[in-house]
This record gives C-alpha cells, sequence and structure tokens, in this order.
C-alpha cells in the first residue's frame, strides 16, 4: 500500500507497528527539515505517533505556544507539532491548524485513530471498512485496493452522479468500499467505531459591512500573508503561471516577497487556448526565470496514466494540460504557488451573474422561449460557441435554481441520461440535483447559492482533485495562497457589490490586481485552462475514441446500443458539440480498463 503511493513521496518511506494490529505507512515528499524529518514522527515517550501530507504554514506558531507549554521538539518539521498538539488539543486539534493537510494521529494509550483533512479539502483522504472492526486508509484509491481487504466493487450509483457532474462527489468513491472524508472534516476511530465529525463549516455570504478602501487594505494585508507563509521552503520553488488575475497576482506578490521568481507557463499551437503572450508580459514585468513549453498532448498515452492516478473516473480534461505543467515544473523546483481559488473566493464566474439574471428574466422565458431557442438553434461547433451559450442560458432560465445550474455546469442532463442509459442503469440516491439543492441551501441571492455549491464540491471534488493527482504523480507539490483559509473566509463575507459589480465578477480582486499587474492581463476574456479536445475528436482522435467507446470490450450493461454511437457520429458530422460528454464517456471506458480490470 505505502510503496503504491511513491510517486506522492519519492524521497523516504517510513512505517510503525504495533501490539495493536496497527500499521501507518508513509511515503515522503521532502520539503521542510530535510535531515531530521523524516516520518512517522513520535512524541517523547513513543506513544503517539503522526504520518502526514501537506504543509501546515502555522507551525512555527504552533511550535513555539507548545514548546511553552513544555513540549520538547527533536525535528524542524511541521509534522512533529501534529504530535505535540494532539497531545495538547486531542481531538481537536485540527481547528488549530493553517495550511493543507490529511494526517493521521495513532495514541497508544488511548487505542484511538484520528484523522482529519483541511477545510476546503486540497489534500485527498479516502478510507474504507472492510469488517466491523477494520480500518484501512490512504491518499489515493490505488493504496487502499492494493490491501487485498477492501471491497472494489463498482459503485453504479456514484457513476450516475459521474455522468451528471464529471466527477464523483464526497463522500463518495466510483467504489462500493471506498468513501471520501469531507473537507473540514475529522474522524475518530476507537473501540472499533468510527466518528466523523465537521471542525469547520463555510461561512455565510455577504455578512460584513466594509468599504472598498478599507476591503482593499486588507485583502492585500491577508494575501501578502499567506504568499509569505507559502514561501517556507527547504527545496526550490516556483510559481505557476497563466497570465490570468490570479495567478499573475501570486507572482507578483511572490517578487515583492522573495526579488526572482521562477515561472512556468505552457501554451498550444491552437492560438484560442494559449495563454503565453499573457504570462510573458507579467513575467518581464517582474523579471522572473520564465520557463514555456508549447505542447501537443499525447492524449492516447497521457489519458490512461491520469486514469490510474485519480482512481475514480473524472471527466475534467485540463488534468491533461495541469499534468503537462507539473511535470515541466518538477525539472526545476519541488514547491510550486498557484492562484486556484480566485473565482471562488470573489464571485468570478459567468455563471454566477447569470443565475442572478436568470431570476429576473425567468419568468419571460415561456412566452419567448421557443421564439428564442428557433433563433439561436442550429450547430455548434465548439465548447466556446457564443450561440450556444445563449442558447443553455434561454433553456435554463425558467427552471429552478438547482436544476438551471446543474444545466450549466453538469454533463449530462436526466433527460440525455435517460436517452443514454439502459433502464436497469442505478440512479443515485440522492440525485445529483437534490444534491445541488443541498450545497445551494445558503444565501440571499442566486449568485451567491451558486458560489456555495462551487466551494462544497466543484472546488474540492473537482478542481483541487485535479490539481492535486496531477501535481503529486510528478511529486510536485502546489501551494494556493488564493485558498487560505483567512482570504477565503474574507471573500465570502464581502457584500456582494465588492465582489460582483455590473458585468464584471472578481471586483474586488481586480481592483488590487491594478496596483501590480498589467491591465491587460486583468480585463480580457477568460481562457480557462482547455484543451481544443472537440476539435481532435473530429480529426485525430476520431478513430481512437470510436474504437474505446464502440468495441466489444466497452460492452459493460451501461449504455443502449448505439446510443454512444450516435453522440460520435454526431459530434464528428458537426451536428451538435458533444465535446463534455464524449470526454467523460472517454474518461469512464479508461477508468474501467486502467483501474477496475486492471485487478
Amino acid at each position: 500500500m505505502r510503496d503504491s503511493l511513491t510517486h506522492r513521496g519519492p524521497d523516504s518511506g517510513g512505517e510503525y507497528t504495533d501490539e495493536a494490529d496497527v500499521y501507518l505507512g508513509i511515503r515522503r515528499l521532502r520539503i521542510i527539515d530535510l535531515v531530521t524529518g523524516d516520518q512517522p514522527i513520535a512524541n517523547e515517550d513513543r506513544t503517539v505517533w503522526a504520518i502526514f501530507n501537506g504543509e501546515i504554514y502555522n507551525f512555527s506558531i504552533l511550535r513555539a505556544q507548545l514548546a511553552a507549554s513544555g513540549h520538547r521538539f527533536s525535528t524542524a518539521t511541521d509534522t512533529e507539532v501534529l504530535v505535540h498538539g494532539y497531545e495538547e488539543y486531542g481531538i481537536e486539534l485540527p481547528g488549530h491548524l493553517e495550511g493543507m493537510f490529511a494526517f493521521a494521529v495513532w495514541d497508544e494509550r488511548k487505542n484511538r485513530l484520528l484523522l482529519a483533512r483541511d477545510r476546503l479539502g486540497k489534500k485527498p483522504l479516502l478510507y474504507a471498512q472492510p469488517d466491523p472492526r477494520s480500518l484501512v486508509f490512504g491518499s489515493e484509491h490505488g493504496a487502499l485496493l492494493r490491501s487485498g481487504i477492501v471491497d472494489r466493487a463498482v459503485y453504479p450509483a456514484a457513476l450516475d452522479l459521474y455522468l451528471s457532474l464529471g466527477y464523483v462527489p464526497a463522500p463518495h468513491t466510483a467504489f462500493r468500499g471506498i468513501r471520501k472524508l469531507l473537507p473540514g472534516h475529522r474522524a475518530v476511530w476507537q473501540d472499533g467505531q468510527l466518528d466523523c465529525t465537521p471542525y469547520w463549516s463555510l461561512p455565510a455570504h455577504a455578512t460584513r459591512a466594509i468599504d472598498e478602501p478599507a476591503a482593499l487594505e486588507e485583502l492585500d494585508d491577508l494575501l501578502r500573508r499567506a504568499v509569505r507563509s507559502r514561501l517556507i521552503s527547504d527545496v526550490p520553488l516556483g510559481a505557476y503561471l497563466s497570465g490570468g488575475v490570479d495567478s499573475s497576482l501570486v507572482v507578483a506578490l511572490m517578487a515583492q516577497e522573495t526579488g526572482t521568481v521562477r515561472t512556468f507557463t505552457i501554451g498550444f499551437d491552437e492560438q484560442e487556448f494559449s495563454e503565453l503572450e499573457h504570462a510573458r508580459r507579467v513575467a518581464q514585468r517582474y523579471g522572473t526565470e520564465h520557463h514555456e513549453l508549447v505542447v501537443k498532448p499525447r492524449l492516447v498515452e497521457i489519458a490512461p496514466i491520469l486514469a490510474r492516478h485519480y482512481g475514480d473516473p473524472f471527466a475534467d480534461s485540463s488534468a491533461i494540460p495541469t499534468y503537462y505543467l507539473a511535470k515541466m515544473a518538477r525539472e526545476q523546483v519541488t514547491v510550486a504557488l498557484n492562484g486556484d481559488g480566485g473565482d471562488e473566493s470573489f464571485s468570478g464566474y459567468d455563471r454566477y451573474r447569470a443565475m442572478s439574471l436568470a431570476r429576473t428574466v425567468g419568468r419571460l422565458v415561456g412566452p419567448v422561449g421557443g421564439a428564442l431557442g428557433r433563433v439561436l438553434a442550429g450547430p455548434a461547433r465548439s465548447t466556446r460557441d457564443r450561440r450556444q451559450r445563449a442558447r443553455r442560458f434561454v433553456e435554463a432560465a425558467g427552471q429552478p435554481e438547482p436544476e438551471r445550474y446543474l444545466r450549466w455546469v453538469g454533463i449530462f442532463s436526466d433527460v440525455q441520461k435517460a436517452g443514454l442509459t439502459n433502464e436497469s442503469f442505478p440512479r443515485s440516491d440522492p440525485s445529483a440535483v437534490e444534491l445541488m439543492r443541498g450545497w445551494m441551501r445558503e444565501g440571499d441571492d442566486p449568485s451567491d447559492r451558486a458560489n456555495a455549491a462551487d466551494l462544497r464540491s466543484y472546488l474540492p471534488d473537482d478542481l483541487l482533485a485535479k490539481v492535486d493527482i496531477a501535481s503529486m504523480a510528478a511529486s510536485l507539490e502546489v501551494r494556493s495562497p488564493l485558498l487560505d483559509r483567512s482570504v477565503i473566509e474574507f471573500g465570502v463575507s464581502l457584500p456582494r457589490r465588492l465582489r460582483i459589480r455590473k458585468s464584471e465578477g472578481k471586483y474586488l480582486l481586480k481592483r488590487l490586481a491594478e496596483r501590480y499587474v498589467p491591465r491587460e492581463n486583468l480585463y480580457r476574456q477568460k481562457m480557462g485552462f482547455g484543451l481544443p479536445i472537440g476539435q481532435w475528436l473530429r480529426g485525430d482522435l476520431r478513430d481512437w475514441a470510436h474504437d474505446l467507446l464502440t468495441s466489444p470490450r466497452s460492452e459493460r450493461g451501461y449504455f443502449r446500443p448505439g446510443a454512444v454511437a450516435s453522440l460520435l457520429d454526431e459530434h464528428v458530422g458537426g451536428g451538435a458539440d458533444h465535446t463534455a460528454r464524449l470526454w467523460a464517456l472517454v474518461m469512464l471506458e479508461l477508468w474501467h480498463r486502467e483501474v477496475v480490470d486492471a485487478a
């Protein structure tokens, strides 16, 4: 189990066993305290042991507080604050930590195990209970499956959620026997019982009364602190730079803290998907040691590798450039900062504004929807086709909020799933719509409710999972200043006018970035981190996708005969753009072959 995670920790391996049938295994990527920091780490009398993935950014403050209380430290690593922090705070320890973490602490005297995952879910933690008195846990599916005692039967209801969302939301996985610990939760295992409880919850939106000048200064201070704390490292460190608002601001603040920064950008031959010129502009302003790579992704080779690493079927195609970027950066550094979190913390997505607009125009959709639909009808050749986006807005505007938002962010609608899957295909309970309703349960404005849904599921289960798995596959640690707890809590608490102003999202963050980032980088159309997969499925990848999805080997009893081939034919013929749906089916089949069948 331990050595299946060597890519996450190539520098050392450690283990601990005791007479109570307890085994702790760790693979370590050395970042802080390269000499004495190998794990597991124990307390003075070797009765409390810890293994840990991630970084504790306030470990120096905690270390000083614990030392003042009489605890004796024998290393300089942040891991050691976990054992002494547990002695001091017990199972309340996670609430005292600032950082990204998944850890286990074993207490020999109480025969108690404490597991915890960071507030937003930057680090994964999965577990299984093979029998009523056993617990198995790890950072990736592969480690649990290697145990030989975990039920690896496919959980079809999770596949129903996957077809709706493009990922399997926590606490579910695609395996009947494996669960994910939710972000901001701890799990206590004692006397054969597992108790999972939250230690942090997402704050309510728009709760602060603050004016713009004060908010700007507070945000500037919070971001500087967040960047500074993420620069602590005993190994080379750099930054991802896309040239967008978030990564550019992070690089600007890094440059002011450290001088020269190593920056990394990848681009593509297809100019509409390449941001090289925008990244270069920021790199030149701050004199970074800038590295660029233009890639032509080898999807036939890379997609199966990623299917194995993600463990669950995972349909976010930006995992591919994320993996290439991580491999590129790892040639120079061991740690990279990125700009993840700006859109979720400060309401940056267009769909948030669309949610509010739809509330206003939704009652008009009935009388004019048919006419608008006919005006906007016609084949869509690309996911970036404005006519297609307008049609999707009109079609969903009159629906209840959860259905509307799921229509915009999801892969297959319920109607599309019904046409694709067999009648015997299990449906999830609760459904994706019901889950969405729960994620959107708070907020006075539709945009805030949509934002809350992203923070609860899309951010941890898609975006953060994507970055963690892709980067750790390359043995690279990625840190996200904009996902600092203080920054998140500040951002969501702002009044809406400081997050969304007229047609502009991330209003306050962009106002701050104006101090440090060229305006050309701030006020341009958002590109995202995508690939022209839709074009490739009509060209170079057409035969590969057809063979993968329609061969006898892919007949798994999920889909109606001919339904998948019809999607392919319609996409290739230009009658519709099925890029996201076809890619979801490709990754589902590859997951079956690389993870399930590989057993």
